[in-house]
């Protein structure tokens, strides 16, 4: 049924389907110049690059490491922002009040029944802030100056101080971790981040760099490999042209060999194209400016290809890249976050229990007032005098060497608190004496009856740390095949450079003998041309071969996490340029 079906289908195409380009041949038009095997846009030198200028200027013109870059300066910023938490904060209140307020008594009253006024000028300073262990402190200090016409007053005006100490430790909650020390500890992680992004950053563009470089020197190669058998081709086609001239062969052999010739000019062509192309390539990755001069140089890499090294141990492999990767140290950056919010969303579940302790020390001093101005002792001046003539009349009457009685009404003219009198100095001399005195110790507990949010957020937290840990072990598992392939790769182009040298070493000593034979008459032109077709493509797999090599190794220092020192990146320099500079990231030794 199936062939049938094919048959009909074909059938169909052969009597339906139109021809495609039946008078299509090649054209040609003698007025045209014959295509040049120059690069386009390479008009200028020849330019020696070496391995490690190009990754210089690959890391000082990538924008996405410039970013890192920034990143890391902020995340440095973020650290010293976290850390202000414990910065001391200071307060100062300046105050003044000024009120007038109707007499609703004797005691609230001014002067013969006149209006209350009331004035009040003080500050208050205050420093505050926490401890590492989850305590806050404040040290206050205040003094206000206050006068009021109150008839009842004994001072006017009166200065108050007072300088107390507070201090809360949480018991429970808050303890062990805070907003505080969750900030900090969150943006010492960030900065370990930011830090193994930029070295990821590195890594990629250092890798892409080489082989691209490796990549320019199997071009370069390959056209020296393709000129040399076009060489050979056009030698065998001017030997043939002379024999044909003696009458010794015949001219189909010349046109035998021309063919030749014409396929390996093809391939050099190629070979230019592909190197124009990886050239191109390599320049839009080091240079910044589109009118850098070295646009238009033809770079010629420099640097000897790298020594074949022994073969790693798996074991080795792994270890070095479970501690040398940047992406293991971001992953692991992540979890070490998470086990920070694990911490805190763990510590908002336990209630609050706040220990509060203060001590205050209070002063007091003012001026005194009259006695007599106060209401309550001007209506029992008839009685105090009274009292004062009995006492007088005891005094005289009273025998020899009797103690006299003192008449109330004689302080009546003098302060009632005697000791409290003077101006802001005798305020905070009574304050450091201690004469008020002000003790507290207290507790604060609180806490939901159920706490939903805090144990819903905790669980959340765990789930995201799990989720972690299971791309842990998938980064781990990634590590282990990027290590069996990546030392297998180097294992299989070591074993095909080994075949392909051999191979081509034979197919040069069958060529140069097959040249000899047609020399002495006992060959022919085709196989002295098989010959030639077969050491150019045995020259070029053992080129690909140098080439498989040359990227095993640098996928072994991928996989390894090695690629930026053994490529001489100091990697201390990595993020510390300012945006938009070019830094210096090479080593002293590679500069």
């Amino acid at each position: 049924f199936m062939q049938t079906m094919f048959a009909d289908l074909l059938a169909r195409l052969r009597s339906e389907a139109p021809g495609v380009a039946v008078e299509w041949v090649a054209p040609r038009d003698p007025s045209l110049p014959r295509p040049s095997g120059d690069i386009v846009g390479n008009d200028g030198p020849f330019v020696g690059l070496a391995l490690d200028a190009a990754i210089g200027m690959a890391l000082a013109r990538n924008p996405d490491l410039a970013v890192s870059q920034s990143s890391r300066r902020v995340a440095s910023f973020q650290i010293v922002a976290a850390t202000g938490a414990y910065d001391l904060r200071l307060e100062v209140q300046p105050s003044y009040a000024n009120a007038r307020s109707p007499s609703v008594s004797t005691f609230q009253a001014g002067p013969d029944g006149s209006p209350l006024r009331t004035s009040t000028l003080g500050a208050s300073a205050s420093i505050s802030g926490l401890t590492e262990h989850g305590g806050r402190f404040s040290a206050t200090t205040s003094l206000a100056r206050a006068k009021n016409d109150s008839t009842v007053n004994s001072y006017d005006p009166y200065y108050a101080t007072a300088l107390g100490i507070s201090f809360t430790q949480p018991l429970a909650r808050g303890r062990a971790i805070d907003d505080a020390r969750r900030g900090i500890a969150l943006a010492k992680i960030n900065a370990d981040l930011a830090d193994d992004t930029a070295l990821l950053t590195a890594s990629n563009v250092v890798n892409e760099t080489v082989i691209a470089y490796d990549n320019l020197v199997a071009a370069w190669k390959n056209v020296a490999i393709q000129e040399d058998a076009l060489r050979q081709a056009r030698a065998q086609s001017e030997s043939n042209a002379r024999l044909v001239r003696g009458g010794v062969a015949a001219r189909v052999d010349v046109v035998e060999s021309d063919t030749q010739v014409a396929e390996f000019q093809e391939n050099v062509y190629a070979a230019i194209a592909n190197v124009a192309s990886l050239q191109n390539s390599l320049k839009s990755s080091i240079l910044g400016d589109p009118g850098d001069p070295i646009w238009t140089a033809n770079l010629v890499p420099t640097t000897p290809l790298a020594p074949l090294v022994p073969e790693p141990a798996l074991a080795d492999v792994v270890t070095k890249a479970l501690t040398s990767r940047p992406e293991v140290g971001r992953l692991r950056e992540n979890i070490r976050a998470q086990n920070v919010n694990v911490a805190y969303a763990d510590d908002q579940r336990k209630p609050q229990i706040d220990l509060n302790v203060g001590v205050t020390e209070n002063g007091f001093a003012g001026r005194a007032t009259p006695p007599t101005n106060n209401p309550f002792v001007v209506s029992t001046a008839t009685q105090v005098g009274e009292i004062d003539a009995l006492i007088a009349r005891a005094n005289a009457s009273a025998p020899p060497g009797t103690t006299p009685l003192v008449p109330i009404g004689a302080g009546l003219g003098s302060p009632l608190f005697p000791g409290s009198t003077g101006g802001i100095g005798a305020s905070y001399k009574s304050l450091f004496a201690g004469t008020y005195p002000q003790y507290s110790v207290g507790a604060t507990i609180a806490f939901p009856l159920r706490n939903r949010t805090a144990g819903a957020t905790y669980r959340a937290e765990v789930e995201r740390r799990q989720s972690l840990l299971a791309q842990e072990v998938g980064l781990i598992q990634r590590v282990q095949l990027e290590a069996r392939n990546a030392i297998q790769g180097y294992r299989s182009s070591r074993a095909r450079l080994s075949a392909a040298t051999a191979a081509r070493t034979a197919a040069e000593i069958v060529a140069a003998s097959e040249a000899r034979k047609f020399r002495a008459g006992q060959s022919t032109t085709f196989l002295v041309l098989q010959r030639q077709v077969a050491v150019a493509n045995q020259r070029g797999r053992e080129l690909q071969g140098q080439s498989d090599v040359q990227k095993s190794l640098v996928e072994l220092d991928r996989v390894t996490g090695a690629i930026l020192a053994n490529n001489g990146v100091d990697v201390r320099k990595i993020g510390s340029a300012s945006l938009g500079t070019v830094p210096d990231l090479l080593a002293p030794a590679k500069r």
